[in-house]
């Protein structure tokens, strides 16, 4: 794509990697690499306008059921896809009823933008995410298979192995920091075909040795604060996101922030 290209609207589509978590602003909202892409962007193009309907923890079916048919109607320049990972984070998954969800969101978002941009979520370390790790790579393959027949865009965030490294992930280990963020909007951004800015794919500076006892401490508030809840949630059938409103519902204009 070309250096030079212009667009004028943003609708993000998705669950809480796409509404922030867990880049905190100091009001306690999220910012994350939706909002980042949007200012920049807005910079860019005077008048642009920008949506976020992402909720934490939704599944692909209420993706599909809550999201798509919005953001299709807004008719953006770009819209961004990034659903069904929750899915494959589930006790049970059936992949087929995902691949088709997928399907069914990619047919009715593609003609109703100028460009439909999806994404390979980025991979991260650890025996919880190694167990699911099989069908997080099929949902990637399906991903990759519905960008070719839709003349999709496809962010490859798991094919760069500086996004595994555990500094770039929140004490929850499944939600990026601020600086995983700022890389996540760089990618995207240059998939768009506009100038780099930096080199998201770079490696951290070697990190310092850790102790055992402090990684031990670590593991324990992990799992005590983050892992046992999530899987709770999961067993029950419950989410993050139950009762909370779209990050950003309407596709209105986006002020830049002074800071």
């Amino acid at each position: 794509m070309e250096m030079n290209a212009s667009y004028t609207s943003l609708v993000a589509v998705g669950d809480s990697f796409t509404e922030g978590m867990s880049d905190r602003l100091p009001d306690g909202s999220y910012r994350g690499w939706a909002d980042l892409l949007a200012a920049r962007l807005a910079a860019r193009e005077p008048g642009f306008r920008y949506a976020n309907l992402a909720v934490r923890g939704k599944l692909i079916g209420q993706i599909v059921e809550e999201q798509v048919d919005a953001a299709a109607a807004m008719k953006p320049d770009v819209i961004t896809l990034v659903g069904g990972l929750n899915d494959t984070l589930r006790p049970k998954c059936d992949m087929g009823r995902v691949r088709g969800l997928l399907e069914e969101a990619v047919e009715r978002l593609a003609p109703a933008c100028g460009r439909l941009v999806l994404m390979r979520s980025p991979g991260r370390e650890g025996p919880v995410m190694e167990r699911f790790k099989p069908r997080m790579e099929e949902l990637f393959s399906v991903i990759d298979e519905l960008a070719r027949r839709h003349d999709a865009l496809v962010v490859d965030l798991y094919g760069a192995p500086v996004l595994a490294d555990p500094r770039l992930w929140d004490v929850d280990r499944l939600h990026l920091t601020a600086e995983g963020h700022h890389r996540v909007s760089e990618a995207v951004w240059q998939t768009l075909g506009l100038p780099p800015e930096d080199d998201w794919r770079a490696a951290l500076p070697a990190p310092q040795p850790q102790a055992w006892a402090a990684r031990r401490t670590s593991d324990l508030r992990f799992a005590r604060e983050h892992l046992f809840p999530w899987i709770g949630r999961r067993l029950t059938g419950r989410s993050s996101g139950d009762g909370l409103p779209a990050k950003r519902p309407e596709l209105l204009p986006y002020e830049t922030p002074l800071s």
